[in-house]
């Protein structure tokens, strides 16, 4: 027990002396990142100020679609955060500040006649992205959603009705970037397409390879998949679904139990110094790698074996390794390819500077107010630190269906 407790203290109390101290941490790190995107689209000028890097050329130039990438993707992590709305309270009147900014940038990214309008439609790529603003519109629909000015809702809905045109989508996570749109449709009262619907959800039933892991189209990958895509946008599909009476509705409990088996492994792939395995495609998404297990906590919905203090220690922690080190920002605070800094030789030939803001999706805890029991709770170790420290009370991994 002693050996644990002097371990705990190396691991946690360093980078977060206090539990209330990991929020901060957290919403300095999402608001540093996302300052200069919003900020920048909202005042027109995403195209002429973002910087566009990108490893290869294999994929031909990829900053068509920087602008989306990286507004779609930053709005469907900070979605959460900003749907608790403004207070009088710093962090509240922070979320003011970043909610007027995110007004801005919506109606610039789609309005024809922006600089910033975005594309919603040329190439296979916006489609990709499109779905992530459409999760964003669905995990906060009161605060960016509802108080759009008419027109601009027009607008987005126009913009989502390009995306639908893209049909050369790959056999794979794809057909849920097109489910997705149409689980905005179907959200905010437009005619939707629930055949797209039914087939994503009906192949991801058909590509389960069991302990909650689905395959990527017809064989398994091993990479984070499951985690940037897969079993976030089936929730998000399925929550919208309860609000209808589709009869694909049931298949909830049977995606979030497996989001949860997920959700256990994701949290056993974190080492006691914050670390975790760096395999497969789009390994530059850091902090996204762990998004379902932060969407499980938003949703109060982590695996019984998982206390709420050792999810957000070990999220902390690994989220001060990846966003800390020299060169993940350039020196005008956008995001640079790597996974512990700058590296640029390790993305992929369709990575640019948009793609990153993938990162974001790891913040969704954020969601969760100032006083709920994920930020006040004591830190606790987690199940690596228990593990390497000889703990005799770590319980067995465990296979499930």
């Amino acid at each position: 027990m002693k050996q644990l407790t002097i371990l705990c203290l190396i691991c946690i109390i360093p980078l977060n002396l206090f539990a209330q101290n990991d929020r901060t941490i957290w919403v300095d790190e999402l608001t540093k990142m996302a300052k200069p995107v919003l900020t920048a689209l909202a005042n027109d000028a995403l195209k002429e100020t973002m910087p566009i890097e990108q490893s290869s050329f294999e994929y031909g130039d990829r900053s068509p679609f920087a602008g989306l990438e990286a507004f779609g993707r930053l709005m469907a992590g900070i979605a959460p955060w900003l749907e608790l709305g403004a207070s009088q309270s710093t962090e509240g009147k922070l979320r003011k500040e970043y909610i007027k900014l995110a007004h801005k940038a919506i109606s610039n990214a789609v309005n024809p006649n922006a600089k910033d309008y975005l594309n919603f439609n040329q190439g296979s790529q916006p489609l990709v992205d499109a779905a992530f603003l459409a999760q964003a519109f669905l995990r906060a629909p009161n605060q960016l959603w509802e108080p759009l000015p008419n027109e601009t809702k027009k607008m987005v809905v126009n913009a989502f009705k390009k995306a639908r045109t893209i049909n050369n989508v790959p056999y794979n996570n794809w057909l849920l970037f097109a489910a997705t749109v149409e689980a905005f449709f179907v959200k905010f009262e437009e005619e939707a397409d629930f055949l797209r619907i039914e087939y994503a959800l009906n192949k991801h039933m058909e590509w389960y390879v069991g302990d909650g892991l689905y395959a990527d189209g017809k064989y398994y990958h091993w990479d984070y998949y499951n985690s940037f895509v897969i079993h976030p946008m089936l929730i998000d599909i399925v929550k919208v679904l309860q609000e209808t009476n589709h009869p694909l509705k049931h298949l909830k409990g049977k995606i979030l139990e497996r989001a949860q088996r997920y959700a256990e492994i994701l949290e056993r792939q974190i080492s006691p110094e914050g670390t975790y395995p760096v395999v497969g495609r789009s390994s530059i998404y850091r902090f996204g790698t762990f998004q379902v297990l932060s969407q499980l906590a938003l949703m109060e919905e982590l695996p019984k074996e998982l206390s709420e203090g050792q999810v957000r220690s070990a999220l902390t922690k690994v989220l001060l390794r990846l966003h800390q080190p020299e060169g993940t920002f350039n020196k005008q605070g956008w995001l640079q390819i790597g996974i512990a800094g700058h590296q640029p030789k390790m993305a992929e030939p369709y990575i640019c500077t948009g793609s990153l803001y993938l990162t974001a999706l790891g913040f969704l805890s954020l969601g969760l107010p100032e006083n709920h029991s994920f930020w006040t709770s004591k830190p606790e170790p987690w199940t690596m630190v228990k593990v390497w420290s000889g703990d005799v009370s770590v319980k067995r991994d465990a296979y499930k269906n």
